[in-house]
C-alpha cells in the first residue's frame, strides 16, 4: 500500500532508543502546553477551545466518580451498644457507594412520580411550530436566530444578551407572569404569579426557554392562599399543569397538583 514508508522503516529498523522516554516527557509536558495555549488564544478560537476542554474535563470527572463508586465499600452492621471512641464514630454504618447512589436515584423517581397529572399525554410541539426563523445580516442570508411563537415565562432576574448574539428571541407580548390556577378540591380559581417552568413535556429546550404549552408543569406562588404544612410553615409554591393552549386563548389556565 502507498504512503506506509514510515511503518515499513519502523518494522525494519525499530524506533529510536530513547523513544519511550521522550514520549513520557512529551506527555508530561502536554498539560503545561495546553495551559499556556489556553491563556494565549483569543476570540472565537478561544471559545471553541474552552468548550472542548470543558467537555473533556466533565467526562474525566464522570469517570473518576464512577471508579470511586466502585471502590467505596464498608461495613453496614449495627454498632455495639455502649460508648464509641471519637475516632471510631464514622467507621460503622458506611454502606457501599452503589447502594447510596441507587437510593438517591430511587428517591428522585418517587419525587417525580408523586403527582397524578390531569392531562397525562399531550401532542408534542414541533420546533417548526414553536420557532420562526429570523433572517439576519446585511443581505438577510443568515438564519441562525429563532423567534419563539409560543407563550413564555421569563424570570425577574433574566438579563438579555446583546441583540446581536441573542439566538432565541422571546417577544414581550407573549411573556406571561400570572396564571389562572384552579384548586381541584375547593373548585375555585385564583390568579397566581408564576415562579418558573418545571417541565415542558415536548422538550428540555422548551423547559430551559420557559415555553408554556398545553400539559406543561409550572410552579406557582400560592403563599396568598395560606396553605400550611403539618409543621406549621406556610407553603410558598406548588406545581400546576397547564390545561389550555395559552397562545390561542391569551391566558394561562392551570390545575393545581396536590
Amino acid at each position: 500500500p502507498q504512503n506506509e514508508h514510515i511503518e515499513l522503516h519502523r518494522k525494519r529498523h525499530g524506533r529510536r532508543l530513547d523513544y519511550e522516554e521522550r514520549l513520557r516527557k512529551r506527555n508530561a509536558r502536554a498539560g503545561h502546553e495546553h495551559s499556556q495555549y489556553a491563556k494565549k488564544i483569543r476570540g472565537r478560537k478561544a471559545k471553541l477551545y474552552h468548550k472542548k476542554r470543558y467537555a473533556e474535563k466533565v467526562e474525566m470527572r464522570r469517570l473518576i466518580r464512577q471508579h470511586e463508586e466502585k471502590k467505596q465499600t464498608g461495613t453496614s452492621e449495627e454498632p455495639e451498644r455502649g460508648v464509641v471512641p471519637a475516632y471510631l464514630l464514622d467507621r460503622k454504618q458506611q454502606t457501599t457507594g452503589k447502594v447510596l447512589s441507587s437510593m438517591i436515584k430511587q428517591k428522585r423517581k418517587e419525587k417525580a412520580g408523586k403527582y397524578q397529572v390531569p392531562i397525562p399525554t399531550v401532542k408534542a410541539v414541533s420546533d417548526a411550530e414553536a420557532f420562526k426563523v429570523v433572517k439576519t445580516g446585511k443581505t438577510r442570508r443568515k438564519g441562525w436566530k429563532r423567534m419563539v411563537t409560543k407563550v413564555t415565562f421569563v424570570g425577574e432576574s433574566f438579563t438579555r444578551k446583546p441583540a446581536k448574539f441573542e439566538r432565541f428571541i422571546r417577544p414581550m407580548g407573549l411573556r406571561f407572569k400570572k396564571a389562572h390556577v384552579t384548586h381541584p378540591e375547593l373548585q375555585t380559581t385564583f390568579q397566581l404569579p408564576i415562579v418558573g417552568v418545571k417541565k415542558n413535556p415536548s422538550s428540555s429546550l422548551y423547559t430551559s426557554l420557559g415555553v408554556i404549552t398545553k400539559g406543561t408543569i409550572i410552579e406557582v406562588n400560592i403563599s396568598e392562599l395560606g396553605v400550611v404544612t403539618q409543621g406549621g410553615k406556610v407553603v410558598w409554591a406548588k406545581y400546576a399543569q397547564v390545561t389550555n393552549c395559552p397562545e390561542n386563548d391569551g391566558c394561562i389556565n392551570a390545575v393545581l397538583l396536590l
